[in-house]
């Protein structure tokens, strides 16, 4: 469970994950070692799982999202290990949920068009024969992205 000074840490780090220890300590006023010692407990009860930098999908030349709608052939043990294998290995997969109503699996493939999009299908998706169908849904916009999760106020 977290309590108030943990949630304000993450909160800060959600912010700028670069921060130091010495500005954390200082803005949730707390000398830096105690606030150390939380951080590293946060980081080991894998509350943190990690420290990455946020890169911006156009600039770096891949500005399609498209949400990728998935039915297996069956929900069989056989057919769910060789979809997840597959994807877990696909760089232009970025999020892949498992999914209750009538589709199996939605994910979050970026790309750098349509192309490559086309190329995605048929040279990975469409060579499981663990996929019934696929449905291909194009972002034309971002309204709201964010990695910070919603923690609750003080």
């Amino acid at each position: 469970m977290l309590d108030r000074t943990d949630r304000r840490i993450l909160r800060l780090l959600q912010q700028d994950g670069r921060m130091t220890n010495q500005n954390l300590s200082e803005h949730i006023g707390m000398s830096p070692s105690p606030c150390l010692r939380r951080l590293r407990a946060l980081e080991e009860r894998g509350v943190i799982r990690g420290y990455t930098a946020i890169l911006d999908q156009k600039a770096c030349g891949l500005p399609l999202n498209v949400f990728t709608s998935i039915r297996l052939n069956r929900q069989s043990e056989d057919d769910i290990a060789e979809f997840e294998t597959a994807i877990a290995g696909w760089d232009e997969v970025v999020e892949c949920y498992l999914m209750t109503g009538t589709r199996d699996y939605l994910l979050r493939v970026v790309v750098e068009g349509l192309e490559a999009y086309e190329r995605f299908l048929k040279q990975r998706m469409t060579r499981l024969k663990c996929i019934g169908s696929i449905e291909s849904n194009f972002a034309m916009g971002t309204v709201k992205k964010t990695a910070s999760l919603p923690l609750k106020a003080d």
